[in-house]
Parts: structure tokens; sequence; C-alpha cells
């Protein structure tokens, strides 16, 4: 639809260097965030994979509007149960409430594709407290070991 792939990406870099590789803290292997995720087959399968991948917790960094939905990319810092640490990007749309309630630092159940490991994650907001609290309590003590 919009010509190559790496047209797109500098073509987000131009309009948004706040939404860059480079700004985001990922490396060359991230995707990139798509104008809009609905124009994207692969953000579509991207997004259904999320919503089923494995639990991990994410310290919230930062954030960036994309529009006025709101559309928010959220940047964290994710550690999952096996040890893995990287940097996340998830893009969600929140609602005014959840909006209000973001604050760097603040840490929230994310979920991941392990078998990708492309920076995506996507926020986990039905998931068992008593999950998380295991996970939570799995990262505390490996950190302490």
């Amino acid at each position: 639809m919009f010509g190559s792939k790496k047209k797109l990406n500098d073509l987000m870099a131009l309009l948004r260097p706040d939404l860059s590789r480079e700004s985001l803290g990922v490396g060359p292997g991230f995707p990139g965030v798509a104008p809009s995720p609905l124009l994207s087959s692969a953000a579509w399968k991207r997004n259904a994979e999320l919503r089923t991948g494995v639990l991990a917790l994410g310290v919230l960094v930062d954030w960036r509007e994309v529009n006025s939905n709101p559309r928010v990319v959220l940047m964290f810092d994710v550690e999952t149960a096996d040890g893995i640490s990287f940097r996340g990007v998830a893009d969600e749309d929140l609602t005014i409430t959840e909006l209000t309630r973001l604050a760097p630092g603040r840490t929230l159940p994310v979920r991941y594709r392990p078998a990708v490991m492309d920076h995506y994650v996507a926020l986990a907001r039905h998931v068992d407290p008593a999950h998380v609290r295991q996970l939570s309590d799995v990262i505390a003590s490996r950190k302490r070991s």
C-alpha cells in the first residue's frame, strides 16, 4: 500500500522522530511503529499473537501519544520469568482513565512473544492478580540470588 517497508519506516522517522528506533531505545531489529495498525495485516497478526503471549512484568519508562484516540506507544523495561530483560514497546489504545494512571516507574503486566523477540509487547489487561504476584515473586527471588 505505501511501498517498501524501509520507505515506510523512513517516513515515520521523518514525520515522528520521537517514534524512531533510537528514540524508543530499541535496536535495528525493531520493525517500527506503523502510522495506523489498522492498515497493516502484520500488525493485526502481531496483536492477536500478543494477546496469547507469555506473561512478563514491564516497568513503564515513558510513553508517546500517537494521535487523539488516545493511541499511545508505551516503553517498558521488561523482565521475564526466564531471566530475560529487554526494552519493550506497546502500541495501545487507552481510555482517558488509563492514560491518567500512567506514571514512569509503574510496574504493569505485559505479554510478549518469546519465539519472535522483536521488542513488541502488549498490556495484559485481564490477567489473574495471583498469577502476576507469583511472577513478581519469581523475578524478585532471581534478583536476590
